[in-house]
């Protein structure tokens, strides 16, 4: 067996050529961003679409049916360059289609009020009347009370309404007298005054007179007087014979 010829120097493999950039790395920035937006939305997607089909089959449900499959429903979606935060406008209400809110309601009625009807009985007092007599006993002018007067009672009988405790109405039902009044008498003078005709000096009347004796005796007047007399002063008429301060005894 002949030896194989000579093969030359051994073969050293040289460095791998560079490989060529995919189609990610030659993407401009924004389309990357797309891709990755893309990306994400469709894995929520079928995550959602996923969790909905068990939820389905658990409640026995049937799942909705779909057409095509989640890469035809799901497009990529390309999103524009943020420009700003966006911003979100209230909406203002059509004062034509406002409503007005009902208004609020009382949630109990107001309690009615307590009304109650008693009867009171009162006592009220009547005044004597007085009345007035002439008495010639008296000197004129003169005021003497004969009979004393004495008040009345009058009993009354009211009926009394009360609304929540304070007094509405107060009507008198009935008025019975149950102590008579007494009238008092009262007794005037009328008799005129007289001038005095006797003497001081004596008790009782001595006529005052140029001379005075005692009746049935000697003497001769012109003025007499009857009966035993005291001498209460000076017995000027001598009609205290035996001086013990009696006269015409």
């Amino acid at each position: 067996m002949q030896p194989p010829p000579n093969p030359g120097p051994p073969f050293v493999p040289g460095p791998p050529p560079p490989a060529a950039p995919n189609w990610f790395n030659r993407a401009n920035p924004a389309r990357r961003v797309a891709v990755i937006v893309g990306s994400i939305t469709l894995s929520v997607l079928l995550l959602c679409c996923t969790g909905t089909a068990i939820i389905g089959a658990l409640d026995g449900e049937p799942e909705p049916s779909r057409t095509g499959t989640a890469a035809e429903a799901q497009q990529p979606i390309v999103a524009a360059p943020a420009e700003g935060p966006a911003q979100t406008e209230s909406p203002v209400p059509d004062p034509a289609t406002a409503t007005t809110p009902p208004a609020p309601t009382l949630s109990s009625a107001a309690p009615a009020p307590v009304v109650q009807v008693t009867t009171v009985t009162e006592r009220a007092t009547i005044r004597y009347g007085e009345r007035t007599v002439k008495d010639s006993s008296l000197a004129e002018g003169k005021r003497v009370v004969r009979t004393k007067g004495v008040n009345g009672v009058k009993t009354l009988t009211y009926e009394v309404t009360t609304t929540d405790g304070v007094q509405t109405a107060k009507k008198l039902v009935k008025s019975a007298v149950t102590k008579q009044p007494v009238t008092q008498v009262v007794a005037v003078g009328t008799k005129k005054p007289q001038s005095s005709r006797c003497d001081p000096n004596y008790t009782p009347c001595v006529p005052i007179a140029s001379d005075v004796d005692c009746a049935g005796g000697s003497g001769n007047g012109p003025a007499y007087v009857s009966g035993v007399v005291k001498v209460i002063g000076t017995d000027i008429y001598d009609l205290d014979r035996d001086n013990d301060g009696y006269g015409c005894d």
